[in-house]
């Protein structure tokens, strides 16, 4: 299972420390998951200064979580700065805004290309994946609500996993994010996902490089 590290800060003091805490456990070129939550489709808001994410000069992959309403039009900045995949919510699109985003980052063999994954809140039915099952091939779970960090896992979206694993086309990717420790990145392995992120288990960690390694290890 692939971990990636989850960047959720709410300024940009607090996102330079965690970037300097991944290099110790990271390689270059690995992804790292940055949240950017805009208040209005969740309870809480991040730092999400483009600018400021380009200056960090990040040696990292940016996988690009957007918790915010109309996220078409923020595609384009994350893009500038080399994003190389968004996950945008089946809450926030509609057939047409999602065919923009897939436009905008279907740019493939340069440098601006970038994937789309689609998401959904742990209420959301899985079945409201169905209709895009032949445009979209990386998914994720969201196993809390969408917004802070160290919520509690939600067992009951595991069923969603299996859905996606047991209809969805041969090939898909799966992502599975909130409350990821080993115990619950295990059971979501064992139900279908092939990527877990985590923030608070590898951040709040005396030892990040071992947390973030008894995770590769599940």
């Amino acid at each position: 299972m692939h971990i990636f590290p989850v960047i959720n800060c709410s300024d940009a003091a607090s996102a330079r420390k965690r970037m300097l805490q991944a290099e110790t456990f990271l390689r270059a070129g690995d992804f790292v998951h940055v949240d950017v939550a805009d208040g209005i489709f969740t309870f809480h808001k991040t730092w999400r200064d483009m600018a400021g994410w380009a200056a960090l000069r990040l040696p990292f992959n940016l996988e690009v979580h957007l918790m915010v309403e109309h996220p078409e039009k923020q595609i384009e900045p994350w893009l500038a700065i080399g994003a190389k995949r968004f996950v945008v919510h089946v809450e926030t699109v509609t057939e047409k805004s999602l065919e923009e985003i897939l436009r905008k980052c279907s740019a493939r063999g340069s440098e601006r290309g970038a994937q789309v994954m689609l998401s959904s809140n742990p209420e959301t039915p899985a079945g409201e994946f169905r209709p895009y099952f032949h445009k979209i091939w990386f998914y994720q779970v969201l196993c809390v609500h969408p917004g802070l960090a160290g919520q509690k896992f939600l067992p009951r979206t595991l069923e969603k996993v299996k859905f996606l694993r047991k209809h969805a086309p041969d090939g898909i990717i799966i992502e599975v994010d909130g409350g990821i420790r080993p115990g619950t990145a295990k059971l979501a392995k064992e139900a279908g996902a092939d990527i877990a992120v985590s923030a608070s288990y590898i951040f709040e960690s005396e030892d990040m490089r071992a947390a973030f390694e008894r995770l590769m290890k599940v």
